[in-house]
């Protein structure tokens, strides 16, 4: 059967997959608690009578703060069945930002993970006095659990109630609102993104064409379900009766991989980043024969191109590494891996052409959250990929132009209806021809592919009258192990420099060797020894870049950079603002014009 809503998919769990014993998994006492596809349908119908016994009509708000687990689709599909709008958040933004959120969307009742989360936020809540009530999903002494919920609705199964529940159905559209999603934002407050049933259906429809899972296929689920790529992944999945198994934390992915065997995962690039870079140290630990074969295989994999374009005598080395080295990369990811879907951020080209080299296909993709989110995404067929661009267009309904100051303008099924309560904010993103300005900076590669070059907002202009990409020069010099993160500088000045935050993983390890003696990692950064390590990189890319682009200096800190400090965004991209005025003084010395008091 077709869907055209959300919760359509319940239907399609009882006709097509009522025999499915793990449609969502997550650790429960150290195993693995499966629920079964019957279990899915029953209890987020038990969330649906229980909502409609406590009051919320079509068009109420329940927002929630929480992390992957089984409840949250439970809560997801139950309020999608009466009209109640989901309006999830993330767990890592400030209070001022809950404030901000729980007042401008209306949500009416709270629902956090775990008791952390339930004394930050009551206090908030109840300070507002909006939200009526604040539940949990993890048992909590003294907090209404989500579970009443349902038990509400189990034992309110009368005849009224189901009739009112099969109405409310009917009367719900494709174009109505499903969810309100409040975008991250690198500055200012964020935005409620309205978004429709019929945005994510017409993608999931859409993703489902190029992806060959099955019943018996498994998905690792680990990117927060309020960013909207995990969110359209989680419902492709049950579209496609994929087992959809939660990790327990960031940590554990590793372990987690290595127990379920997944078939798919969706991350950003920073995690994949990470994944290479653990790679990397551990083959600079080998010794002898085994690390040459090691780094053989990786310059090998570095220089792979598709279709067999390399040559008879590639192919048959590149068989070889992946018998000996690849086969251990494959392995530890689970060793059943048929494709990594990757968004949010650019992916290093090296990055998927060494993956694809290890026969662990990386499908980079490109979209918004006003965009729920694909636009364009490279396919598992090779001839549907092009390194270092986001693919060619997902659907063929979609449109995109390239506007005359190189902005990705974008009309399509999967456009939001519009930013909740802000009229003004919607026409200015969305003009008069039904134009989605992006914000972002594109061109076509052999007019087809779409290749992001930056963000329109952060390109900046030297004193000299040169424009600056920032987002390029970063990307490039992430390359290097030695650098974790790395924002450009110099807007209105002479040049261009950069505030690097260091790999300190390995960039400990790389002392150690070095015999270089720190007491933190604030000593560490003043060695000059190091400062000339990390001038070496610099300079290594900068043999790439044109004149202006070059970095003539930088300055290196001393921690790094995460969303708990508030230097990057939920979804891990760089909050340019806050990260200036916080090395205001860094960036000062970069110009020589700080003057240690």
């Amino acid at each position: 059967m077709e869907i055209a809503r959300l919760f359509d998919l319940l239907e399609l769990y009882k006709d097509k997959y009522s025999g499915k014993k793990d449609a969502f998994a997550a650790k429960e006492g150290g195993s693995w608690r499966l629920y079964s596809a019957t279990e899915y349908v029953e209890i987020a119908n038990n969330v649906s009578y229980g909502l409609l016994k406590m009051g919320f009509k079509k068009g109420d708000k329940i927002a929630t703060v929480a992390n992957n687990r089984p409840e949250w689709n439970f809560m997801d599909m139950g309020m999608m069945q009466v009209g109640v709008i989901h309006v999830p958040i993330y767990p890592t933004i400030s209070d001022e930002e809950y404030k901000h959120i729980l007042k401008h969307s209306d949500a009416r009742i709270l629902i956090v993970s775990d008791e952390l989360l339930y004394h930050r936020l009551l206090p908030i809540a109840e300070d507002l006095g909006t939200i009526q009530k604040v539940y949990t999903y993890d048992r909590i002494e003294g907090a209404p659990h989500w579970s009443e919920i349902a038990e509400l609705g189990k034992t309110a199964q009368d005849v009224m109630i189901r009739g009112n529940l099969v109405n409310i159905k009917q009367t719900i559209q494709p174009d109505d609102v499903a969810t309100i999603i409040y975008t991250s934002g690198t500055t200012g407050l964020s935005k409620g993104v309205m978004l429709s049933h019929r945005n994510f259906v017409y993608l999931v429809l859409e993703i489902k064409k190029h992806l060959n899972l099955n019943i018996k296929s498994k998905a690792l689920s680990f990117l927060p379900l309020c960013h909207v790529l995990e969110r359209i992944g989680g419902y492709l999945y049950q579209y496609m009766g994929v087992g959809i198994y939660y990790a327990e934390n960031i940590e554990k992915i590793g372990d987690n991989l290595k127990e379920i065997h997944p078939h798919i995962f969706v991350t950003v690039p920073r995690l994949l980043e990470r994944v290479y870079d653990k790679i990397i140290q551990k083959g600079k630990d080998l010794e002898g024969v085994k690390k040459k074969l090691f780094f053989w295989s990786v310059d090998l994999g570095l220089d792979y191109e598709l279709m067999g374009k390399n040559g008879f005598m590639y192919e048959t080395k590149l068989s070889v590494a992946n018998k000996i080295i690849f086969k251990k990369w494959r392995d530890a990811l689970g060793g059943n891996i048929q494709c990594i879907i990757s968004g949010g951020a650019a992916l290093q080209p090296r990055l998927a052409k060494i993956f694809w080299a290890a026969g662990i296909p990386i499908l980079e993709g490109y979209g918004l959250t006003e965009t729920a989110p694909v636009i364009a995404v490279n396919r598992p067929d090779p001839v549907h990929v092009k390194f270092g661009t986001v693919g060619p267009l997902l659907g063929e309904e979609q449109q995109v132009k390239i506007a005359e100051d190189g902005e990705i303008l974008f009309k399509g099924p999967n456009l939001m209806l519009g930013y909740y309560k802000d009229d003004a904010k919607t026409k200015e993103t969305i003009d008069e021809e039904g134009w989605f300005h992006t914000g972002d900076i594109g061109e076509w590669v052999e007019g087809r592919f779409l290749k992001i070059t930056d963000r329109k907002k952060e390109i900046f202009k030297l004193s000299t009258g040169k424009y600056i990409a920032p987002q390029v020069v970063e990307n490039m010099l992430k390359e290097s192990i030695f650098i974790d993160q790395v924002m450009v500088v110099g807007e209105n000045e002479k040049f261009a420099g950069a505030l690097i935050a260091p790999n300190f993983e390995f960039l400990h390890d790389w002392a150690s060797r070095q015999h270089i003696h720190y007491r933190e990692n604030r000593d560490l950064i003043e060695v000059p020894s190091v400062i000339e390590r990390f001038e070496e990189e610099v300079q290594k890319t900068n043999k790439l870049l044109g004149q202006s682009d070059k970095i003539k200096r930088f300055q290196l800190v001393c921690e790094a950079w995460t969303a708990d400090g508030g230097e990057l965004s939920p979804t891990l991209k760089l909050k340019r603002k806050f990260i200036a005025n916080k090395y205001k003084w860094r960036i000062e010395q970069i110009y020589e014009r700080w003057v240690e008091k």
